[in-house]
């Protein structure tokens, strides 16, 4: 029987500093926000493009249309997003950020910018080409 050295594997490796980078992430802005990871995502795909539905969102990244949904449930309730219908198909609703929600990610955002500098610092002088890699792979379909 041949050998498999899983932690050598490159997919898993990729997976769980993937996992581990979201989590250390997430732990700060769940303690100084009280949001979680699905909410987060949606948050900043909804700063990043005005009005965007669950369908565009769950396409994006990778999470369940069902954890999106509740995501946004969640974010309306305490008046973070707002939801409209979609005046092109009626079956969709459109997301965007209420007032308050914009000043949330307003403060969010130097923490992110300053933990993805942390993670930078850690990878060092590789890290542009290590970005440029994970661009091309992320490119691929």
């Amino acid at each position: 029987m041949m050998s498999f050295d899983l932690s050598a594997f490159l997919p898993y490796q990729l997976a769980v500093a993937a996992a581990r980078i979201s989590k250390g992430f997430a732990e700060l802005y769940r303690a100084e926000f009280g949001l979680t990871i699905p909410e987060w995502r949606v948050l900043a795909h909804l700063a990043q493009d005005d009005q965007v539905s669950v369908r565009e969102i769950q396409a994006r990244v990778d999470m369940d249309k069902s954890k999106v949904s509740r995501a946004a449930a969640r974010l309306e309730a305490t008046g973070l997003i707002e939801k409209r219908e979609n005046l092109e198909d009626r079956r969709l609703l459109d997301m965007r950020l209420t007032p308050k929600g914009r000043d949330l990610i307003d403060r969010i955002v130097p923490i992110a910018d300053a933990y993805q500098t942390q993670i930078l610092t850690q990878i060092g002088a590789d890290a542009p080409l290590f970005r440029a890699a994970l661009l091309r792979l992320l490119e691929e379909k």
